[in-house]
């Protein structure tokens, strides 16, 4: 099976956590499915939010969304343990409207990732996904793509397409995967320092509101026991086998 892969980064990430939005505004530890698809959406130029009114009438979803929610994803984060280093930014916004204080000045406090990284795979399975590999190898995009908010520019390296082969017997899995997919041996004692990193992280949208709707997802060097989900194995630009599980 063919599949795109290439290295997302920069030097910081946002993105937001709806449920806070007082004092701080902090950040899921990744860049999950949906920002995903908004960055492709924007290589693509499909609608986003702010245009999911056509004609008078509003769509059920945003463009991006409803033409991209099909697709199949992988992410390995380049990092320690699954954590990003994160810092609290401060900075003035002053565009007048934004608070009702003197002088019209909000001070924004936001928790950023820093130096963000990941290996991103995509299955080509569809038109949409074919469109979205072809934009890439080609490095061409509409609208700029960002890490969750506009003045994060995302840096897109080492496009390719590679093979992937189905895993029989699996024993780890290098990417992010879903939990409830996935038995982990607890008892390994032969990594010498096993890790578990765990978080819920929005893969999906409701009809409602278009609000998030989250899974938990893991990363761990742990072994594993069993697997309710195809496992694929792949040997990336870097010439390391690794083991992935598409969401």
């Amino acid at each position: 099976m063919e599949i795109l892969r290439f290295t997302l980064s920069g030097k910081q990430a946002f993105f937001k956590k709806p449920e806070v939005n007082a004092y701080y505004y902090f950040t899921y530890g990744h860049m999950h499915k949906v920002a995903l698809m908004g960055m492709f959406g924007a290589i693509l130029g499909y609608g986003g939010y702010s245009e999911q009114t056509v004609e008078g009438k509003k769509r059920v979803f945003p463009e991006f969304y409803e033409r991209l929610k099909d697709i199949r994803i992988s992410m390995i984060p380049i990092c320690e343990k699954g954590n990003f280093t994160r810092k609290i930014v401060a900075f003035n916004n002053s565009v007048g409207y934004a608070s009702q204080e003197q002088g019209g000045n909000l001070i924004v406090k936001q928790q950023w990732l820093e130096n963000p990284k990941w290996y991103v795979y995509v299955m080509t399975d569809s038109s949409e996904a074919q469109s979205i590999a072809e934009a890439v190898l080609n490095q061409n995009c509409v609208y700029i793509p960002y890490l969750g908010t506009n003045n994060h520019t995302a840096d897109i390296q080492d496009a390719a397409l590679l093979e992937a082969d189905k895993v029989l017997n699996v024993e780890h899995i290098d990417s992010l995967f879903p939990k409830e997919k996935v038995e982990i041996d607890l008892d390994d004692y032969e990594q010498d320092r096993p890790y578990k990193y765990e978080e819920e992280l929005p893969y999906a949208l409701d009809e409602e509101l278009n609000m998030y709707i989250h899974k938990k997802y893991v990363l761990t060097n742990m072994l594993i026991k069993k697997a309710d989900c195809d496992i694929y194995k792949i040997l990336d630009t870097d010439e390391r086998e690794y083991q992935i599980v598409f969401d």
